[in-house]
């Protein structure tokens, strides 16, 4: 196996911080390995230590994990405990599979990479401001391609207006120059990672941060000629400044569930008009006293704002129902099958 970091690797290089130390119990501090997943593959989990890497095999007793992960290990590399998480993203499986997928966990900032060409798009990235907050990350909004945009002022003004205090950077991805605005989050210990369509930019992006290490590495490449996406695994890498790069597949079916904080959060403006409606039941319509009808014909509101809210708020009710039914057939599956078991047991004692 190809080693992603450099060993030894002090433990706080790797991300730890005191919201880990805390859980641990006086018993852990002794004959307790520390380790992180920094790669997710099919067959398993890449989990660095301070003194090496190793491969870790799914296994029917693991809770679910993913990249980004802190887990306790005995001194066999057994798997013992995995430690809550700090941040954790997640969505509903890619097409008709009623599951939830875990893409990363334990990040501190995500850099949401908008194209200002033909990908600008303000909705996609109210969607992706709502998983970043949803997840309680620190969201970057990183815009491409400004070499080939002209008007770029006027483009980052209408991201800016979805959040005046939102954190916006404009960069040609191919210039290292033009991503000095990105270090200060790219810290030693500093677990960033990428979200974006895929065409974006994105692993041009990551190629220039990671700048001479990118070949080593080996897991990021660039995309295809068509545009897709090539990274098949998620996997964590070490930036020249001591920053943790998580490079995640191109997500294009992003679809929110459980995402009630995260909409509020993204959409406060909105939210709080609707508070103030005369009419608890207000449908926004006609209705008098409507504060979101007035703030649309006042242009304090913009109208493709307001119906992305709520095309956000109908989708992620949807997603949370389905995934709530299926637990509850879930369960009563598992209650179905353990009671046949036990009378077949119990056959088989009779006889």
């Amino acid at each position: 196996m190809h080693s992603i970091f450099t060993h030894p690797i002090a433990i706080n290089e790797l991300g730890w911080k005191t919201y880990f130390q805390q859980q641990l119990t006086l018993e852990e501090y002794e004959g307790i390995i520390f380790g992180r997943v920094i790669a997710h593959h099919r067959s398993g989990y890449i989990v660095c230590t301070e003194q090496e890497e190793f491969h870790l095999e799914h296994h029917i007793s693991h809770p679910q994990m993913t990249v980004g992960d802190w887990i306790l290990l005995d001194e066999q590399h057994r798997f013992v405990r995995l430690l809550d998480r700090k941040s954790l993203f997640s969505r509903k499986a890619p097409g008709s599979k009623l599951e939830e997928q875990y893409i990363a966990a334990n990040v501190d900032t995500v850099f949401i990479v908008c194209s200002l060409n033909f990908d600008f798009n303000l909705s996609r990235i109210e969607r992706y401001l709502t998983l970043v907050n949803e997840a309680k990350s620190e969201a970057v909004i990183v815009l491409t391609k400004a070499d080939l945009c002209e008007d770029v002022e006027e483009k980052r003004q209408q991201v800016q207006s979805l959040d005046p205090f939102l954190m916006i950077e404009t960069v040609n991805a191919l210039e290292i120059d033009s991503l000095h605005g990105l270090q200060s989050w790219c810290g030693v210990g500093q677990t960033v990672a990428f979200m974006g369509s895929s065409g974006v930019g994105k692993s041009t992006l990551v190629n220039t941060l990671m700048q001479a290490q990118t070949q080593e590495t080996g897991g990021i490449r660039e995309d295809d000629s068509k545009g897709r996406h090539t990274t098949t695994s998620r996997s964590m890498h070490k930036m020249p400044n001591g920053g943790l790069l998580l490079d995640t597949p191109g997500m294009r079916e992003i679809q929110l569930t459980a995402s009630e904080e995260g909409l509020s959060e993204t959409f406060s403006d909105v939210e709080t008009l609707i508070n103030q409606c005369r009419f608890a039941d207000c449908q926004h319509t006609n209705e008098p006293g409507c504060a979101v009808r007035s703030a649309l014909e006042s242009g304090e509101l913009d109208e493709r704002r307001v119906d992305n809210y709520f095309k956000l708020q109908r989708e992620q009710a949807r997603n949370s129902a389905s995934l709530a039914e299926k637990r509850t057939k879930d369960k009563e599956l598992g209650k179905f099958y353990r009671s046949v078991q036990s009378e077949s047991r119990h056959r088989k004692k009779g006889y």
